[in-house]
């Protein structure tokens, strides 16, 4: 999807759901549906690096991890040709060393063809991604909505979502994962407009906006 395809998803959940229309009208316009800024395969590597790390902290790892291919290019056989103590060196843990190893292994064996993964299903896409070590069914929610653009990713699992739903339409307590897959058929087929307001509200009750 682009940018006018989800101006279009979010004209319709205004029509159907005042919380949404509100947090329209507060944080204006939806901002997914750019082009991508990375490859597939350094998408998931980048959301690697930032699993339970502070966002400061991520980066300048990240940061120090391409630094490691000196203009080599980012590809699973650049990584694959690093030595697990390279790898180290820019501060990766001996975990998140193993799950970019494996992603890197399963690109270039055939296991995952990143090239291809667009023509898949969403269902498809998430349970060939949850086959790598350190990428589980939210990793590969979040790239099928900031990577793929994909319209209708419901990630119920995602408490900033949870948070932001009971924020947008006044809760006392967050949804459970069940209640938010309940509460998210009304918003087929935009669930993934639905969940970028929900972020949306949580920013705005933090003054972020």
């Amino acid at each position: 999807m682009g940018r006018e395809d989800f101006a279009r998803s979010t004209r319709s959940l205004c029509r159907r759901d005042p919380a949404i229309a509100r947090l329209v009208r507060a944080t204006g316009p939806c901002t997914l549906g750019g082009r991508p800024a990375d490859s597939n395969f350094g998408s998931l590597v980048r959301a690697i690096m930032y699993q339970q790390l502070a966002g400061r902290a991520a980066a300048a790892i990240h940061a120090r991890y391409l630094g490691l291919f000196d203009g080599r290019g980012h590809t699973p056989e650049a990584v694959l040709a690093l030595s697990d103590t390279q790898l180290r060196s820019a501060g990766l843990s001996n975990a998140k060393v193993a799950s970019v190893r494996d992603l890197a292994t399963k690109a270039t064996d055939g296991t995952i063809n990143l090239r291809s993964l667009a023509r898949l299903p969403d269902d498809e896409i998430v349970a060939r991604l949850s086959a790598v070590r350190g990428i589980g069914r939210w990793t590969a929610e979040m790239f099928l909505i900031f990577q793929l653009g994909r319209p209708d990713v419901w990630p119920v699992d995602d408490l900033g979502v949870r948070n932001g739903f009971a924020l947008a339409h006044g809760l006392a307590a967050a949804p459970t994962p069940r209640q938010l897959e309940a509460e998210g058929e009304r918003y087929r087929p935009y669930r993934t407009t639905a969940a970028w307001y929900c972020w949306r509200a949580v920013h705005l009750s933090r003054g972020q906006v």
